[in-house]
């Protein structure tokens, strides 16, 4: 197999030949055919995140075919399409899991964080975690969804049913999120870095309903407000254009500090939250709801070999759409 290796934080991956890994026990070999490029790739290889497993091949974005099964896992699942997201792993014994929320698990793996994952051409995945995809999907186009979208939809789902709803940050999670609200009759305010120009048409292109810098005032107050982008000097902006009791999403996973602001921006039971990686039941909600809405992902694609300079591109951003390895 061929894998982008990350050896040091900080430092570009490095193309390496190894060996196929071997799937142990509940485990599956998958032949990856598109991985996409997420933000917390970015925050794995710039040490925003403490401590990943080194060396370690990132990547949690996958799409692919099974071509082995370790023991225990049915022959079955050899030749189908899953994808493999961020959450690899979970105890299943703590409170958290035995209390539907295997998202806070204590001791959970995430692929290309604490496991190898999929910046590569081969990756080893806990069966349970991998989940069967369209046939006949594009594989380039799922990829996205396996974080951007699944972390999305778990932001969407934080931020309530309200009618108006502010995305900060228009890149991978935010343009997929803006089709499902637009499907679902919602209205969405989209906001970029100032003079990010690219961003507002793209989103504009996607029919929502206004578009502009991260300091500006929407024509109307919203139901809530989702962060993707990683900056906490956010935070008080959204709570000034959010109303009266709605909220603010937080939905990464790793945030610049929030500054401190006037406790008026909060009064009101306005409130804000995080949301924290993922769970098995999100994808089943989301998958669904995708294909419904005919969510299409839009994606810029690289060699397996220029990964580093996907992640420059995504960290400069100059991205518009999410960026996707193809090996």
């Amino acid at each position: 197999m061929r894998a982008m290796v990350l050896h040091e934080i900080g430092q570009p991956l490095v193309l390496l030949e190894r060996q196929d890994p071997l799937p142990g026990a509940g485990e599956i070999l998958v032949r990856v055919e598109a991985c996409a490029v997420c933000r917390t790739d970015l925050h794995v290889v710039d040490g925003d995140l403490s401590s990943p497993k080194l060396p370690l091949v990132p990547g949690h974005e996958i799409v692919g075919r099974v071509e082995a099964v370790g023991e225990g896992v049915s022959q079955e699942r050899i030749g189908r399409r899953v994808g493999v997201p961020w959450l690899g792993h979970t105890c299943g014994h703590c409170s958290y899991c035995t209390n539907g929320q295997e998202n806070l698990c204590d001791e959970p793996l995430f692929t290309g964080y604490t496991r190898d994952g999929g910046f590569a051409t081969h990756v080893v995945a806990d069966q349970d975690y991998a989940f069967e995809l369209a046939e006949d999907g594009d594989p380039v186009s799922l990829a996205p969804l396996l974080c951007a979208g699944l972390i999305g939809w778990r932001s969407l789902k934080k931020a309530g049913e309200g009618r108006r709803i502010g995305l900060y940050g228009f890149g991978a999670a935010a343009h997929i999120i803006a089709q499902i609200c637009r499907w679902r009759g919602r209205e969405v305010f989209a906001f970029s870095k100032l003079g990010d120009v690219q961003a507002q048409d793209f989103a504009r292109s996607l029919g929502v309903r206004w578009a502009g810098a991260s300091g500006d005032k929407p024509p109307e107050l919203l139901d809530a407000a989702i962060l993707f982008a990683p900056v906490g000097d956010l935070v008080p902006e959204a709570l000034k254009v959010v109303r009266k009791g709605g909220r603010v999403v937080c939905g990464g996973i790793h945030m610049s500090d929030i500054p401190s602001m006037p406790y008026s921006f909060l009064w009101g039971e306005r409130s804000i939250c995080s949301v924290a990686n993922l769970t098995r039941k999100d994808a089943e909600e989301f998958f669904p709801i995708a294909l419904a809405a005919g969510v299409r992902a839009h994606t810029v694609r690289y060699p397996l070999a220029e990964a580093n300079a996907a992640l420059d591109d995504l960290r400069s951003g100059r991205l518009s759409g999410a960026a996707v390895l193809v090996p």
